[in-house]
């Protein structure tokens, strides 16, 4: 098997284990990754995670060109803005999970700092995450949104819409996208009971320690 063929099997195994967990649902949710030529395997658009086909993944050239395979999914500009501005970005994944949703609507998050510091790996996973405003869906001021970040961000949460992650390869943004929904779960159970966080110095002790990218 090519190593393309595997990708697309990883690709599509993983959004069904996603989709499986109720971590996106319907039709709903998005997921590309780069190919060893500098091309993308998006999923089509209208499909469901839980029945992804291998063959019919949209394939982009290194051009940003579609050269086989379905209409990409109408999201495509907050794949290419994150590819285009995070060079160690291998692989995007978008999921409208509910926690992360809901977190989305609460009137005291703050949209610089979107999770609070609950645990480690939340930090280790993903940095600070982003809460970005409500945009129509596949409008291309998403992708706008993401680019106005320079890089400094691999997640981001859509206001009433869910997570966006980047990450190093597929495995990797899909983990990181996971940690973001538990994480959202986390801070809704613990919402109203005066829950310790971690302290900015302990925040600063598993930066350091990981040597993590953290925009301050």
């Amino acid at each position: 098997m090519s190593e393309e063929a595997v990708l697309r099997e990883r690709i599509c195994l993983l959004a069904k284990s996603l989709y499986d967990r109720g971590l996106t649902h319907g039709s709903t949710g998005n997921i590309s990754a780069r190919t060893a030529d500098g091309g993308l395997l998006v999923s089509p658009t209208g499909t469901s995670f839980g029945r992804l086909d291998p063959a019919r993944l949209s394939r982009f050239d290194g051009h940003g060109r579609q050269i086989d395979g379905d209409a990409p999914t109408k999201e495509m500009p907050l794949h290419t803005a994150f590819y285009g501005t995070r060079a160690s970005a291998g692989a995007v994944v978008h999921l409208h999970s509910c926690h992360s949703v809901a977190l989305s609507m609460m009137p005291d998050v703050d949209p610089e700092d979107f999770l609070p510091p609950l645990t480690p790996y939340g930090i280790m996973q993903l940095g600070r995450v982003r809460l970005l405003p409500f945009f129509l869906p596949g409008d291309p001021a998403m992708g706008a949104a993401v680019r106005g970040l320079a890089g400094r961000r691999s997640a981001v949460v859509l206001a009433h819409h869910g997570p966006v992650v980047a990450g190093k390869d597929v495995e990797a943004a899909c983990n990181a996208v996971e940690e973001l929904e538990a994480t959202a779960r986390l801070a809704l159970l613990t919402r109203g009971t005066n829950a310790r966080v971690l302290s900015d110095g302990e925040v600063q002790a598993v930066v350091s320690k990981f040597d993590l990218e953290w925009d301050s």
